[in-house]
Parts: C-alpha cells; sequence; structure tokens
C-alpha cells in the first residue's frame, strides 16, 4: 500500500497547490485535503474533508484514514479572503496545531509530519547577526503577530518529537514567499501603489518562488533517496539576498521614506481600513531586515532551489504589473541622482 498523506489548509491556494502535486508521486495512494471551509479551487483526485483543526475531531480523521504523513500548512499570518480576523488566525495557527499534534501522538500509523514554518521566528533587531542558522537564538524574540504564532507553533512541534521520537519530523523555516499566487502581509506590502519605508535603513530582504516551496514540501514529505530521513529543522531560502530600495525599484514603485514613529502610525491606520497587515514585527523586517543560511537545506535535506531571491521576486513584479513609475525610468533617476550628490559635495569644498 502506498502512502496516505493528511495536508492541512488546502483551502488556501499553496495548499490546494501541494496537494495537486503531491498525488502525482507514485508512492502516494491517497491524499486527504482539510480545511474549515470548502476550497474554491480544485483539488484533483484528492479527498476533502471539511473539518476544523482546532477541534478535537482532526483526531478521527487520522483514525479514519490510516494517515501515515501529515503535511501542516495551515500556519498562516493572513485571513483567508475577507473571512477571518487576528484571533482567528492566532487560534488557528496555535490552538489548531496543539490539536492536530495532540491527534498525531494517539496516531500510530503516523510516522512523518512536516510543518510550514517561517523565518520570522529569528525576529528583526539591531543587532542581529549577518546570517542566522538553524541554531543562532534571536537577539529578542518576536513580541506578536504571525512571527510569536510561529515560535509557539514550533515550541509545541518539538515537544511532540520528544513524546514521538518514532515520528519523522521535519520543520521548514520559509523565508518570505512569492510568485504569482502569494499571500501574505509583505505581497500586501509591495502591492501598495507607493511603498513606505523607514527613514535612514535599507533591510536587506530574502524570498523564496512558490515553485520551490513545493518541491521542498515533497521532499521533506519522503524518506530522503539515500536511505536517511529527512527530519530535523531547515532554513529555506533562494541564494542572494535584495535590499529594500532595489526590490522598490524593480516594482516600479515610489518609496516615502518616514520617521519610524510614523511608520507605526501609518501602520496602524493601514489595519484599520483592512489594506495590510502592517504589524510590528513587519516594521522590524523593514528596518533592520533578515537573511538565513541555508547550507543545511542543500546537505541534509538535499534541496536545491530553482530561483534565487532576485528571480523569485522578477516573477512575482511581473505577475502585479507596472507600478506607478516604469522600472527602467526609476533606476536611470535614481542613478542620476547619486551622481549629483558627490557632485554637489565637491562644488561645496571648492
Amino acid at each position: 500500500m502506498g502512502k496516505v498523506v493528511l495536508v492541512t489548509g488546502v483551502a488556501r491556494q499553496l495548499g490546494g497547490r501541494f496537494v495537486r502535486r503531491i498525488q502525482r508521486e507514485p508512492e502516494v495512494d491517497r491524499v486527504i485535503g482539510v480545511d474549515a471551509v470548502r476550497p474554491e479551487h480544485h483539488l484533483g483526485g484528492a479527498v476533502f474533508v471539511q473539518a476544523d483543526i482546532r477541534q478535537p475531531t482532526i483526531a478521527k480523521v487520522l483514525a479514519e484514514h490510516a494517515v501515515d504523513t501529515v503535511v501542516h500548512m495551515d500556519v498562516t499570518g493572513t485571513p483567508l479572503g475577507t473571512r477571518g480576523s487576528r484571533s482567528t488566525i492566532k487560534e488557528t495557527n496555535v490552538i489548531g496545531t496543539m490539536q492536530l499534534l495532540g491527534a498525531c501522538q494517539k496516531a500510530p500509523s503516523v510516522t512523518r509530519l512536516v510543518v510550514k514554518s517561517s523565518t520570522s521566528v529569528y525576529g528583526s533587531a539591531p543587532r542581529d547577526p549577518a546570517v542566522f542558522t538553524e541554531t543562532t537564538p534571536p537577539k529578542s524574540l518576536p513580541s506578536g503577530g504571525f512571527a510569536k504564532d510561529a515560535v509557539e507553533v514550533e515550541g509545541y512541534v518539538r515537544g511532540f518529537a520528544r513524546r514521538r521520537p518514532d515520528v519523522a519530523v521535519c520543520v521548514l523555516r520559509f523565508a518570505n514567499i512569492l510568485g504569482p499566487c502569494a499571500d501574505s502581509p509583505l505581497v500586501d506590502y509591495f502591492s501598495l501603489p507607493v511603498l513606505p519605508t523607514v527613514f535612514g535603513y535599507d533591510p536587506r530582504l530574502q524570498f523564496v518562488h512558490e515553485d520551490d516551496v513545493m518541491e521542498v514540501l515533497r521532499i521533506a514529505s519522503f524518506e530522503a533517496r539515500r536511505g536517511t530521513l529527512n527530519s530535523g529543522t531547515f532554513n529555506i531560502a533562494g541564494d542572494g539576498v535584495l535590499l529594500l530600495s532595489q526590490t522598490a525599484r524593480r516594482l516600479g514603485r515610489p518609496t516615502v521614506p518616514v520617521l519610524l514613529p510614523a511608520v507605526t502610525w501609518l501602520g496602524s491606520a493601514l489595519r484599520s481600513v483592512g489594506m495590510t497587515d502592517f504589524s510590528p514585527e513587519q516594521i522590524r523586517l523593514l528596518t533592520h531586515g533578515r537573511v538565513v543560511q541555508t547550507t543545511q537545506m542543500r546537505e541534509t535535506l538535499g534541496f536545491e532551489p530553482r530561483y534565487t531571491t532576485a528571480e523569485a521576486f522578477a516573477d512575482f513584479a511581473c505577475s502585479r504589473g507596472p507600478g506607478l513609475l516604469p522600472p527602467e525610468t526609476l533606476a536611470r533617476t535614481v542613478d542620476r541622482l547619486a551622481d549629483l550628490v558627490p557632485a554637489a559635495s565637491s562644488e561645496e569644498r571648492t
């Protein structure tokens, strides 16, 4: 008999896409898609079960279908469509994960657990190391929002791994996911016609393409070809970094540098009108940035991303259409202004 894979969060585009992708694997016999709401997209030949992972009924789903592999993708920072609120998202992320892990603990058929996490667990602080490894402790733990949820989720997953050492547990810490179907607070930010930035800061950012997300989830759901278990915690990101100023130029969007207190006020204003989740953690990311090392992703997990950070962003930018200013014109203008600064300084000295 082949694998029976259960995937949570299938009403979202990313979860639905992974369900369709994993069905093509010859080792997979059945795929069970679970979500509290019915997806608007098709799930191929997967069995859809409408169930809320915050409720104990998820244990019945695992037992009824004799699930052996669980891919937990229902850990997110954005509501689904117009439904949900911050409190609902937190409950699904944290309480839902607790219920799911409790069900997995009681299910003897479960032998593998894959959890979608985020590099936001490292936080963003002014004294951060240049590059985070999987074992680098954060200088400042996230104080709220999705980042804090991810920290709590990983804590519960570690507890589960201790209680069920027979289960291979793989935690994937994704950098900011981008692509035509990406949905996140950072995507909302990049979709603004004018990008507010923090005066005096130009943070380094990393991205991972949604196509690479599909592939690494697939790899993590099976044993490695060399016979070892794909278990542990892994940073997942494309090669290279982009500065926030570079992303704005490639989008063709002008920036408005403002002082940090004004950015905080702006974030509250944007949240009040439902435009974007400009949380304090989001502000810290756009102030100090974050870069992670991906050596373990390659050497242990055996995954090589197809897209670099720059290529992932380029594909995302193409899907969003032109900004207020043509990127080439904006780039030339910025370069000319940069050339004028030294010239002006030389004239002042003479």
